[in-house]
């Protein structure tokens, strides 16, 4: 597929997509369409509280400030990859976080999530958000945090070839936190304002898709091996509404790393997820081709099985998914059948990467997700 941008962007020599660390890898391989000699596995949220190391490390210090100490955001992405031995790590990273190095007051309330300073939600609001943007001083946190997780991987007896999969939040997703101004059950206020002023809905989400965008592509030119867009929230939309005021936006992220290719040509895999997307899935996928992305994935969370998934996806494009998170804390017996079944159905798709059908839950026994991914790797 052709990406839309005008020029085509070489990636550097030293990166691990060109000097051959990742390129072959399980998880790119898998992300191109390609069958390799094992299916890879990693979760969302794997960098999170179930982890006694993850808590010891974040002890004291908020979400936010986390995500913006390199040394620390590095630690806290390799601490799942060496207890688990998964096949990609996740950069650790949080949806608001390019709204906060825009400038944008924003912080991560315990028990409740992400709050703004205000809710933004006229034309004027809009006005004070657009004129901000995300250089290469804003991006340097992220910049140094994924190039020592870069050089950590690689420094792992094990993790020489993992591929770290750059983290962004889809702009539907941020826009509707900040017209919000705090997380929301059915993003009432956002809807509205889509339908009652698409125009300003249009350039909010414009602006949050060049902040991912960037954000994004920083995290690939610092070493990054394939990209995930996450839309938490575009499961409470009509697919009307997702196709005329959200797709656009999310094609737009997504194009800021479509570019970017190695010397042989190939380009950086995305891979498109949202929670409670199975009337969006072919969207989500079409996002991804007008994005010009070359090698595309749909994350299917776990309300829909993967063989049902690859029919609507087509043969193409491949599968990430679907274990369900709540029987992680089911008997073993019981997940086991559980993951072999999600391993068959992905046998649809012409690559499948094993995942959750969303995060972590943070009650998660670390011991039961290592067995899964040494079964998952048994088969």
């Amino acid at each position: 597929m052709t990406s839309p941008t005008a020029n085509v962007s070489i990636l550097p020599g030293t990166h691990p997509l060109v000097d051959g660390r990742t390129g072959t890898s399980a998880l790119v391989s898998a992300l191109r369409g390609e069958r390799t000699g094992r299916v890879p596995v990693w979760f969302m949220r794997q960098a999170g509280r179930s982890l006694p190391e993850y808590r010891e490390a974040r002890q004291g210090t908020g979400m936010i400030e986390s995500c913006l100490m390199p040394e620390l955001a590095a630690e806290i992405t390799l601490q799942p990859v060496r207890r688990h031995e998964v096949d990609a790590a996740i950069f650790f990273s949080d949806i608001v976080v390019p709204l906060r190095l825009a400038g944008v007051g924003v912080d991560i309330v315990a028990g409740v999530g992400p709050v703004m300073d205000h809710p933004y939600r006229t034309a004027a609001d809009v006005d004070e958000l657009v004129g901000r943007d995300l250089d290469d001083v804003a991006l340097a946190p992220i910049t140094e945090a994924v190039q020592r997780t870069v050089a950590g991987l690689a420094e792992l007896p094990h993790g020489q070839d993992t591929p770290l999969i750059g983290f962004g939040g889809a702009p539907f997703t941020l826009a509707a936190y900040l017209v919000e101004g705090r997380p929301s059950r059915d993003h009432l206020a956002a809807r509205t304002l889509m339908h009652a002023d698409p125009e300003t809905w249009r350039r909010l989400t414009e602006w949050t898709a060049d902040l991912t965008g960037r954000f994004l592509r920083a995290q690939v030119l610092a070493g990054a091996s394939a990209v995930q867009l996450f839309d938490s929230w575009a499961g409470s939309l009509s697919l009307s509404d997702y196709t005329t005021h959200v797709a656009p936006s999310s094609t737009r992220a997504l194009g800021h790393v479509a570019d970017l290719r190695t010397p042989d040509g190939a380009g950086v895999p995305g891979i498109h997820f949202g929670t409670g997307t199975g009337h969006l899935l072919e969207a989500l996928r079409d996002v991804l081709s007008a994005s010009g992305v070359q090698d595309r994935t749909v994350g299917v969370d776990y309300r829909t099985p993967l063989d049902e998934a690859s029919a609507l996806l087509g043969p193409d494009v491949a599968v990430q998914g679907n274990i369900d998170p709540a029987l992680l804390g089911a008997p073993w017996e019981v997940l086991e059948a559980h993951v072999r079944d999600v391993v068959a159905r992905g046998g649809a798709a012409p690559g499948h990467v094993v995942n959750l059908g969303h995060g972590v839950p943070p009650e998660t026994d670390p011991t039961v997700l290592t067995r899964v991914v040494e079964l998952v790797h048994s088969l």
